[in-house]
């Protein structure tokens, strides 16, 4: 969670659980907003998750320690965890809720802010209108959900507009869209409008209902491949499902 629908809202209140070796972060709520697997906490443990990774189909591997990602919404830390440790990357987070990140360094080893990691506790769709956030973000990962949990919060055409405007030339972002078919149409008809539909690249749902929508800041179309080659050295590198990815990974736009 990265922003309230109102500032008058009271934020929720922010609990844990574990279910055998998984441990899960909840929102006020019985909703899982994030999980770990505890005797190995920097994997990426739930499916979806896993898929907001996918920008890494459209970078040289051995680009990826030089880059930058962003997270807006912390959740239990499993991106900007991964992000850090495992690819080696600059890594920032946007989180508005301070008992999620209090929790997330508590119980699901979060490392302290340093040189190459940093978490700023704000309002998402204000802090990314500074201006030093622009242009300096090559993977952008959107998870914003409040503990309801029924569509994202931040989700307007202006919003991804914002988004794009902090990407590299060749940055991505990826966003979990979670809810009714009408909401994601709605998601990706906004998408479409701030990228162009030529710039969009989405998975299948997965079993519980989250869809992963990738946008490119510049559009392209690399050849399968391409694609089967980067997703096998993601998988060799970093034990990344990635080669199945491309069975349930396709552009939205037809050509």
């Amino acid at each position: 969670m990265a922003r309230s629908k109102s500032p008058s809202l009271e934020l929720p209140e922010v609990s844990v659980s574990d279910d055998g070796e998984v441990r899960h972060l909840h929102l006020g709520t019985p909703w899982i907003q994030g999980s770990m697997r505890v005797d190995d906490p920097f994997v990426i443990e739930l499916e979806y998750v896993q898929r907001m990774m996918a920008w890494l189909l459209f970078v040289a591997p051995e680009s990826v320690a030089k880059r930058q990602a962003l997270q807006l919404g912390l959740g239990a830390g499993a991106l900007t965890k991964f992000c850090h440790k495992k690819l080696r990357m600059g890594c920032a987070a946007i989180e508005l809720n301070p008992q999620v990140l209090a929790v997330c360094r508590a119980w699901f080893k979060l490392p302290p802010d340093g040189a190459r990691l940093r978490v700023v506790l704000a309002d998402a769709a204000q802090e990314i209108r500074k201006p030093e956030w622009r242009g300096t973000v090559d993977a952008l990962q959107v998870d914003l959900y409040d503990h309801e949990a029924a569509a994202p919060v931040l989700d307007s055409a202006d919003f991804y507009a914002d988004c794009r405007a902090l990407l590299t030339e060749d940055g991505c972002l990826t966003v979990n869209l979670f809810g009714r078919a009408s909401s994601y149409e709605r998601s990706l008809a906004s998408l479409g409008e701030a990228f162009g539909a030529e710039a969009l690249w989405a998975f299948k749902p997965t079993r519980e209902g989250n869809t992963v929508v990738l946008a490119q800041r510049q559009p392209s179309r690399p050849k399968r491949a391409e694609l089967q080659a980067r997703a096998e050295a993601i998988q060799a590198r970093w034990e990344l499902p990635a080669t199945k990815w491309l069975r349930v990974f396709k552009p939205v736009a037809k050509e």
